[in-house]
């Protein structure tokens, strides 16, 4: 798709900060496009940084951009390196959106937002539902803390037992306080309690990476962990059908892959920086049909 953008002397600077991966992104065309459709003078880049140079960009955006977005692995870590955050990224602990305003640096995240609507537009309320989630990462705690916020009735969160366990446990303590949600975090390789946690569940989702990448052949649950009734949704978005989607359409289940997500979020980044409406169904029908 070609697309006539001018670079003028007043061009605004947006962009993607992230791991080495991002180069696969589809957030600069679909930015960039959004930008052009709506008049917006401004261009979105891709900055792939190790985890050493994170400090340094931080700053050094901060001098030059209007806002980007933040993606694996640096959704966490980035938030001790920026000058506030949004009460959702505080619980959430994690930031996918800075904006960048009077010469400082605020972080928000609109992953947990651009999640939940993306399932209420395909007819699915998480108020009052039971959830399972494997994933505590960046991704994960924005899912589970906006399904929080929503009401859900219970959410299960497995992750593998890495460096951040006992972090996660005192966000998810916190977050459990705070909404009044119980939410528990299990080890995923209790593979059994898993499986029974989703039996129970009315919702299931992947936070992970598993499913894209390197990853694409894998799947976080077994095909026996699905049962009737059981939405699934993923928010791996490239390949725009995982393999978890494919399992559970072909199941007849209802299932989500993480497009609608990564379009519901996206617009409302750009609503942040620019105050401007993102063109969503054009997006889509332009750059993913």
């Amino acid at each position: 798709m070609g697309i006539d953008l001018t670079v003028s002397g007043e061009t605004k600077l947006t962009g993607l900060v992230g791991g080495s991966g991002i180069t696969s992104s589809f957030s600069p065309r679909m930015h960039t496009a959004s930008f052009a459709e709506v008049g917006v003078d401004a261009v979105y880049l891709s900055f792939p940084i190790t985890p050493e140079m994170l400090g340094d960009v931080v700053r050094g955006l901060q001098d030059i951009a209007v806002g980007y977005n933040v993606t694996m692995p640096y959704k966490t870590y980035i938030c001790e390196l920026l000058d506030g955050l949004s009460p959702a990224a505080r619980l959430m602990g994690a930031v996918n959106t800075v904006v960048v305003k009077d010469g400082k640096s605020y972080g928000h995240n609109t992953d947990g937002a651009g999640f939940s609507e993306n399932l209420r537009l395909h007819g699915f309320d998480p108020s009052g539902k039971k959830v399972t989630i494997v994933g505590a990462g960046g991704a994960g705690s924005a899912v589970s803390t906006q399904l929080a916020l929503d009401g859900a009735a219970s959410i299960s969160i497995f992750n593998i037992r890495d460096e951040f366990w006992d972090k996660t446990i005192t966000r998810i303590e916190s977050l459990s306080k705070e909404t009044g949600v119980k939410v528990t975090l299990s080890d995923l390789a209790e593979r059994d309690h898993l499986a029974s946690s989703i039996a129970e569940s009315d919702l299931f989702v992947n936070a992970t990476r598993v499913g894209a990448g390197d990853l694409i052949d894998q799947c976080v649950i077994d095909e026996d962990m699905l049962h009737e009734g059981l939405t699934v949704a993923d928010t791996v978005y490239n390949p725009v059908e995982s393999k978890l989607i494919k399992m559970a359409k072909a199941h007849g289940l209802a299932a989500y892959g993480g497009l609608g997500m990564l379009l519901q979020q996206a617009a409302l980044a750009e609503k942040i920086w620019f105050g401007t409406d993102m063109p969503i169904e054009l997006i889509r029908e332009k750059l993913f049909s």
